[in-house]
């Protein structure tokens, strides 16, 4: 099941986005403002985010541009009364994939919610495999064999990303902004400490390696890369 994060601070349309998305049996999570958004990221995994422009505290279009800036690549559907080409084309540079204006028609929402999905290769897609171990984002399980592996959310993200990008190198600081947030108080060496936690409990691993790139950050190698 797809978990759609929805901000809107008007409540009437967070219920009705609310029921219409769960109608249709996608996981939904909601915020009012961008701010409440970002912390919601922090928290949860999310395939696709449907947001207002018009908000207080932070609008979409900062919220859209931090998202993108720390390295973010979910979709972005923007629903917003903003009806100018200059609002539309502020909104496509700054990061957005769609754009709806309102009022809006919620069967065609659902279309092209399922559309961006499907064009970011994530429509369904809740485990990710590397040779015989299996890491399921929604249970925040690795699997190999008989044997699973409960993970903390943060240390999933962290693998799940390397894991993602085999052999390509994240720094430190990208996955702090990505998977801690950009406003986490905490400094790299949170980000060491959990690679740490990751290599103590996978070093029996066969199938991958977490690999340090001094002055860098880190990557994760499959076995028949090493």
């Amino acid at each position: 099941m797809n978990r759609i994060l929805v901000i809107e601070d008007e409540p009437n349309l967070i219920r009705l986005y609310e029921r219409v998305l769960s109608d249709h049996h996608f996981e939904v999570v909601t915020a009012e403002n961008g701010e409440q958004g970002l912390t919601k990221l922090e928290a949860v995994h999310v395939d696709l985010v449907i947001t207002d422009i018009m908000m207080p505290d932070m609008d979409g279009f900062l919220f859209t541009q931090l998202l993108r800036q720390s390295g973010y690549d979910l979709p972005i559907l923007m629903i917003t009364a903003k009806a100018s080409f200059n609002d539309k084309k502020r909104g496509f540079r700054l990061g957005a994939d769609d754009y709806m204006v309102k009022p809006i028609n919620l069967e065609e929402m659902l279309l092209r919610v399922e559309a961006l999905l499907r064009r970011a290769k994530i429509a369904h897609e809740e485990e990710l495999t590397v040779g015989q171990t299996t890491l399921n984002r929604q249970e925040l399980t690795l699997r190999r064999k008989e044997e699973v592996l409960l993970l903390r959310n943060k240390e999933f993200q962290l693998l799940y990303k390397l894991l993602s990008y085999p052999n390509k190198i994240f720094t430190r600081q990208q996955l702090m902004d990505e998977i801690w947030g950009l406003d986490n108080p905490s400094d790299e060496r949170t980000v060491d400490v959990h690679i740490k936690r990751l290599r103590e409990k996978l070093q029996s691993n066969p199938d991958f390696a977490i690999t340090t790139i001094r002055g860098l950050g880190y990557k994760a190698v499959l076995t028949d890369e090493t």
